[in-house]
């Protein structure tokens, strides 16, 4: 008889007991895919009477996820605790300190101790798996890390972060402000009660910083990410991007650029003929830019209790199989210390949406301190002001109107230097809205 692959499951929110119904409705085809069955034999988590909808009297009982992860029955935990310290930190150290596997789904444990459990794992013999850990059940972690080892990356980005582009496609079909979307996006589940984590890009800066691990073979460097989130994002904005053939995304971008590895999360303004453009809703995409397959887009559901179990069993049939791999693809020794690119030297077309106000040689100005700032301007819009009581004969209110500039290929601090300026020069009503744009 074929011994099955003893389970711990550390964690049983939505994630941990979809992984359960899973395992019994597919374990035929799980055995098929490992070679041998997965045996969930036991469980842990804060509430030992909560009904979560499955049946837990035939497992193994830990109040503490160590107990559970040093039980001599199980051979692989899988940690759904979350959280980048704490009990998720010590459930997984716990396990790979004894040789054992590990499965996972916690992106930000990864992203602050990656480095460090790689090597715990390397030295006892153990091996971390953590497809669930980005974009839910698009398979991005084994498409990086096995089917693309004769391809140089140049670039990587995406929207890892259903959340926000919920909230942001709903702004944008509605013509609702962020903070209707939001109340909307916590009723229906897609937002916590704390939003931080999801609408200020912490969560994509995590994900981006396993992402770009895989793909330019570095050590994982999350502290190196400029992150920008989507609060300051306004119905106007959304209209001005349809209006000029963009649309705007949060995406977490890492790219080769001759100064280092550039990583950033912000809004950006993608051409509404690009792929990730047309990704709506709660979907999440990633896209590869590498030599040989030129540009490389996967698409599907970025979270979920199904979508992320998947990947983690997913992962438990690859450790049944002992098809396991170093964490990032390669031993720790081999990764490369990458040299941070600062967001200063970031190059790239901008959206510039300044508050000005309606009256003669506003825009000569604001043109003037762009061209001494050596940025090109692409185009220049206004708004005119409905404000008709107060008019010159020109038109001009005096009273508050958008001026937006969308320029070429300029730096991060030729913007900020211009843009310093206008406001110093007090050609501006409101600090001034910039969004970056990434072109195909």
């Amino acid at each position: 008889m074929i011994r099955p692959l003893k389970v711990g499951i550390a964690g049983l929110g939505t994630v941990g007991a979809s992984v359960i119904r899973i395992l019994e409705r597919r374990n035929a085809t799980v055995t098929q895919r490992g070679g041998r069955p997965v045996e969930v034999v036991a469980v842990s988590a804060r509430d030992r009477s909560k009904d979560r909808g499955v049946d837990l009297s035939r497992f193994a009982w830990f109040d503490n996820p160590v107990d559970l992860a040093g039980s001599a029955e199980v051979e692989c935990v899988v940690e759904l605790v979350g959280g980048a310290d704490g009990p998720a930190l010590e459930v997984v150290r716990a396990a790979l300190s004894q040789g054992k596997h590990v499965v996972t789904a916690n992106k930000a444990l990864l992203a602050k101790h990656g480095l460090a459990l790689a090597k715990l794992a390397e030295i006892h013999g153990g091996s971390i798996a953590f497809e669930a850990s980005v974009a839910g059940g698009i398979p991005i972690i084994k498409t990086l890390r096995e089917a693309l080892p004769g391809n140089r990356v140049a670039r990587l980005y995406g929207i890892l972060n259903g959340t926000c582009n919920y909230i942001l496609s709903r702004m944008e079909l509605e013509g609702l402000t962020f903070q209707e979307c939001l109340k909307d996006a916590q009723r229906l589940g897609y937002a916590e009660a704390d939003p931080t984590f999801d609408v200020e890009g912490f969560d994509t800066a995590h994900k981006l910083a396993i992402l770009t691990s895989l793909a330019f073979g570095t050590e994982i460097d999350a502290d190196a990410i400029y992150v920008e989130g989507i609060s300051s994002i306004t119905p106007l904005d959304l209209a001005m991007a349809k209006e000029l053939g963009f649309r705007i995304k949060l995406l977490g971008v890492a790219e080769r650029t001759e100064t280092g590895i550039e990583q950033r999360v912000h809004p950006t303004m993608v051409p509404r003929s690009s792929s990730i453009a047309q990704v709506m809703g709660v979907t999440n995409a990633v896209t590869i830019d590498a030599d040989a397959v030129r540009e490389l887009t996967l698409i599907g559901p970025g979270a979920g209790g199904d979508a992320t179990a998947s990947a983690v069993v997913a992962d438990l049939a690859d450790v049944a199989a002992g098809l396991v791999q170093p964490l990032f693809g390669r031993p720790v020794e081999q990764l490369e210390k990458a040299l941070r690119a600062p967001m200063q030297r970031h190059e790239g077309g901008y959206y510039v949406r300044l508050t000005v106000h309606d009256r003669p040689g506003v825009a000569a100005g604001v043109a003037t301190r762009m061209a001494e700032a050596d940025i090109s301007l692409e185009s220049i819009l206004q708004k005119r002001s409905e404000v008709a009581a107060t008019k010159d004969p020109h038109g001009r209110s005096g009273a508050p109107v958008s001026l937006v500039l969308i320029t070429y290929a300029a730096t991060e601090a030729a913007i900020r230097s211009a843009l310093e300026k206008i406001s110093g020069d007090g050609l501006i009503a409101e600090p001034p809205q910039v969004i970056r744009i990434e072109r195909d």
